[in-house]
């Protein structure tokens, strides 16, 4: 049986998720079987984006894990990336 984590991090606070998992689990079983959502209450695991060590995952319920493998939990951005730039260069000039 695979050994995979599963992580999640706000500002304030970060959990890396130790989980066994059957073979043939799917990025989207690993979280709900991890209990993550007990820690953190607001992730939504079913609408929430997912990626395997900083590779975003398309399909999370048709992704399986393999062994070490670190699932990640996204939370969404506060500001467009490009926007922060912008932000930013204005402050400068």
């Amino acid at each position: 049986m695979p050994h995979v984590e599963v992580a999640y991090a706000r500002p304030d606070r970060q959990e890396i998720v130790p989980v066994t998992v059957p073979q043939g689990t799917t990025a989207l079983e690993a979280v709900k079987l991890s209990g993550i959502v007990g820690i953190f209450p607001e992730i939504d695991p079913d609408g929430i984006d997912m990626g395997i060590f900083g590779k975003v995952i398309k399909d999370p319920s048709a992704h399986p894990l393999r062994e070490g493998d670190r699932v990640e939990l996204y939370r969404p951005l506060q500001i467009d990336p490009k926007q922060a730039r912008l932000n930013r260069a204005k402050k400068k000039g």
